[in-house]
């Protein structure tokens, strides 16, 4: 029922949809650049110099992409930021073998105009939505977005097989660009290309050039710490399945058993937008970080299993949490941030999420050297688990006028189309 009223509200298929396909290549990119910088130098560690070059550029940039995106017509932003990023990925690509260590700075730059799709899909969904028919929206984000952990990276991997680094960014370069032109085309047909009025808080305008960052909020700044901490738990898990399928001898079975994990958290996710209620995201984070738990008794040193496919069930039920979880904190971000600064508030979070990657690499990589699989694995556990204490500490805010959307009984959006911002909804029980 919850994902049929959800599909009622008019154009949000389309603009999920477009909005996810701008975001398939980044999974993929890091494999696609690795392999180009690799075939340039053979050097592993200049190629993850590359990178993370990209990485450090899309985590500089996100907070200022959000801010752009809540101040200017969000299909203009899209058009414009695809055709600096597309032309970054095709000068990275066509670079001479001998002049590789241009990609380091140019890598940076790319980054930083990578299409802001997240953040301006993000921030517009509390403006089309609301009630339950909000928590299913970010639900279905969150389990599509597993989908595209999956797919992004066979993506590259196939791409790269066939006709190898330098074709492989080529590829995930225009997909990406066309997912960001299908947006902006997507979002001028919905009518929802201008964002939000700036209001203050007492809903007069408040000049741009005051504003305090968003950090300066404390729970704002708990949400993102949160976001950090799980994203590294989580990204740990993933290194210390790639590395003991390296040590077992078969680096192949790293995918399959990621899969497992990403289809338990897509099942979650399927489950969650079905449940009526305001999320507890405490319960959910917990939950997370008790699925990696359950994962250190069954790892070496601690136990050796006769093949690493026996761990698959556990693996499923671990990632049963993980969509739902990220679905309540993306929604809580959105409910922290003003109306008109949800798109800056996503730009951190995109942030918070290339730090928590950057974060597992070195981290689990020494655990596992320190102490085995098991260790990796006990790592990610710990971090999530800080992260879930930090839950804890958060505080619910009650809706501003901006998150004004269609009701949760019917399909109707509330905002006129082409309209900036939604009208207070009416009077009501709450949701």
């Amino acid at each position: 029922m919850s994902y049929r009223r959800l599909f009622a509200v008019p154009d949000v298929g389309s603009l999920l949809f477009w909005s996810l396909a701008a975001r398939l290549h980044i999974g993929g990119m890091p494999i696609a650049v690795t392999f180009l910088v690799a075939d340039w130098t053979g050097s592993y560690a200049l190629a993850g110099l590359v990178a993370g070059g990209l990485t450090a550029g899309t985590a500089l940039g996100g907070p200022i992409r959000g801010r752009m995106a809540d101040r200017q017509p969000n299909d203009r932003l899209l058009l414009a930021s695809a055709a600096v990023y597309g032309g970054g990925l095709t000068a990275m690509a066509m670079l001479p073998a001998a002049l590789w260590w241009i990609a380091v700075p140019l890598a940076v730059a790319t980054g930083v105009f990578q299409p802001p799709a997240t953040q301006i899909g993000r921030a517009l969904w509390p403006r089309i939505t609301s009630g339950p028919v909000r928590q299913t929206m970010f639900a279905a984000e969150a389990t599509l977005q597993e989908l595209l952990f999956i797919a992004g990276p066979l993506l590259a991997a196939m791409v790269v097989g066939f006709g190898g680094g330098r074709t492989g960014l080529l590829v995930l370069g225009a997909i990406g660009c066309t997912g960001a032109v299908g947006f902006a085309l997507a979002l001028r047909r919905a009518g929802h290309t201008l964002p939000p009025r700036p209001t203050g808080e007492a809903g007069s305008a408040e000049p741009a050039g005051r504003r305090r960052s968003l950090l300066t909020d404390p729970q704002v700044l708990l949400v993102i710490a949160v976001i950090m901490l799980m994203v590294a738990g989580l990204g740990s898990i993933d290194l210390a399945m790639v590395a003991w399928s390296r040590e077992l001898g078969t680096p192949g079975y790293a995918g399959g058993l990621m899969a497992i994990y990403a289809l338990g958290s897509l099942v979650g996710g399927l489950i969650a937008g079905t449940l009526a209620g305001r999320p507890r995201i405490p319960r959910r984070a917990f939950g997370t970080a008790a699925g990696a738990l359950l994962l250190i008794p069954l790892l070496p040193p601690v136990l050796h299993l006769p093949t690493p496919w026996l761990i698959g069930p556990v693996l499923f039920i671990a990632g049963l949490a993980i969509a739902p979880t990220v679905a309540a904190v993306t929604e809580r971000v959105g409910e922290l941030a003003p109306p008109d600064r949800r798109g800056e508030a996503y730009g951190w979070m995109t942030t918070a999420t290339t730090g928590g990657i950057s974060l597992a690499s070195p981290l689990t990589g020494w655990l596992i050297d320190l102490g085995g699989i098991a260790a990796g694995v006990a790592g990610a556990a710990a971090l999530a688990t800080l992260g879930a204490l930090l839950t804890l500490g958060m505080k619910v805010r009650r809706p501003t006028a901006g998150d004004a959307g269609p009701p949760t009984d019917g399909p109707s959006p509330a905002e006129p189309r082409g309209t900036a911002e939604s009208p207070p909804p009416p009077s009501g029980p709450s949701a």
